[in-house]
């Protein structure tokens, strides 16, 4: 039976860190608020939990989770080379709504599904989730919806979808924006033959901010395409 406890309230709060931390242990399923979306969260290196939390969104190897961390020297753990231009990225955006996709370090002995060698990192700007990092470790972490479903800005939508399958829920209020984090590819930056990040998702932060810090870094869109044909007049990024 699964268990909900009100995080806003400092008795129940004590109580459900407790037992989403005995969850994760035992490889159950958590569901936890964060500054984007609530997820649906498992031990990052327990394989079997990672394919509970798949088969609990109906979702299949092909679509793998993006994993939470609690800071920057985990995510160096985590990956195999933190580039320059990445360090900018994390310096300004995380914690926060951004996820960067690396390469995995190869010694690291887990199964998040098809990756095809890569991880998707992200430090969430939340205080209760960023506490439990720091005591559980990586967790893989999507959110916490059915597949096809919009995602879960209250504990009661996560319930209403997962039910069951996960065994704790925090609940800390609706979540502040329901804009899920942008997703940024970097691996070109460290195995590539041409350096460039590519957006995969744009969300949480926008593509202008990253642009900002990355530069001609950034790949180019279609707007930026067609500002750049348009001559230095059209007031294009420089």
């Amino acid at each position: 039976m699964s268990s909900l406890f009100d995080c806003r309230d400092q008795s129940q709060l004590l109580a459900g860190m407790r037992q989403a931390r005995q969850a994760v242990g035992r490889g159950d399923l958590i569901v936890v608020p964060t500054d984007t979306v609530y997820g649906i969260a498992a031990d990052a290196f327990s394989a079997s939990a990672v394919q509970r939390l798949l088969e609990a969104k109906g979702r299949g190897r092909q679509s793998p989770p993006p994993v939470l961390v609690a800071g920057v020297n985990t995510l160096r753990a985590l990956v195999s080379e933190v580039p320059p231009a990445v360090e900018d990225l994390v310096e300004e955006f995380w914690p926060g709504g951004l996820t960067i996709v690396l390469p995995s370090q190869p010694s690291l002995s887990w199964d998040l599904g098809d990756t095809r060698g890569t991880v998707a990192v992200r430090m969430p700007a939340h205080r209760l989730t960023l506490e439990l990092l720091e005591e559980t470790g990586p967790l893989a972490v999507s959110s916490a919806n059915l597949t096809g479903k919009p995602a879960a800005v209250t504990v009661l939508d996560a319930m209403n979808m997962l039910g069951g399958s996960v065994s704790t829920y925090l609940d800390d209020g609706p979540s502040a924006t329901g804009v899920a984090s942008t997703i940024v590819d970097a691996t070109s930056l460290v195995v590539g033959p041409e350096p460039v990040v590519r957006v995969l998702r744009e969300g949480a932060i926008p593509r202008a901010r990253l642009r900002e810090v990355l530069g001609d870094l950034l790949e180019a869109d279609a707007a930026d395409e067609v500002q750049g044909q348009a001559g230095p007049e059209s007031g294009g990024d420089s």
